[in-house]
């Protein structure tokens, strides 16, 4: 195996690890909490609430049973999943943050596909709250997916910033 393949396998690994935590910790959400009913983390600020999502990101464009909106987002998952696949294969070995990110979107995006594929929902937990106001409930795979697009961002920005080459 090429020194290429070797780091972009590694990255590879940290797509699966995201996709295995991610799947894991849906299947002890769903086996051992009802829906709908919040079981106390932190105080204040940290519930595990069982939830189904039918949308996408923050419960947009909730298919709300309809197989027909099912299967829409779930193509569009998939067409997503092969855009971030590819710039992942076309991206060098030796951009490491580009690469951490683009692995932390593709985890995130193959846990949230499996499930909607499996399902026609994705099973969310982490409800994060300060006083009353609630974030929108989310997992493992959206946690790996904010943060692989936060990275990316950094990325892009110290990119933009870099000193070009003199041509003097």
């Amino acid at each position: 195996m090429s020194e290429f393949d070797r780091t972009k396998g590694a990255f590879l690994l940290l797509s699966l690890l995201v996709v295995v935590t991610d799947q894991w910790s849906k299947w002890l959400v769903e086996r051992s909490l009802p829906l709908h009913q919040p079981m106390e983390i932190i105080p204040g600020f940290l519930n595990f609430t069982h939830v189904q999502n039918s949308g996408v990101a923050f419960g947009m464009f909730a298919a709300n049973g309809s197989s027909r909106g099912t299967l829409i987002l779930t193509a569009l998952g998939l067409v997503a999943l092969v855009v971030v696949g590819v710039y992942f294969w076309h991206t060098s070995s030796h951009d490491r943050l580009m690469l951490t990110s683009l692995a932390l979107i593709l985890g995130g995006a193959v846990g949230n596909l499996m499930d909607r594929i499996a399902a026609g929902s994705v099973t969310d937990f982490i409800d994060a709250y300060v006083s009353t106001y609630h974030w929108h409930t989310f997992n493992v795979a959206d946690s790996a997916i904010t943060i692989g697009i936060c990275l990316m961002a950094v990325e892009i920005f110290r990119a933009g910033r870099k000193p070009s080459a003199s041509t003097d």
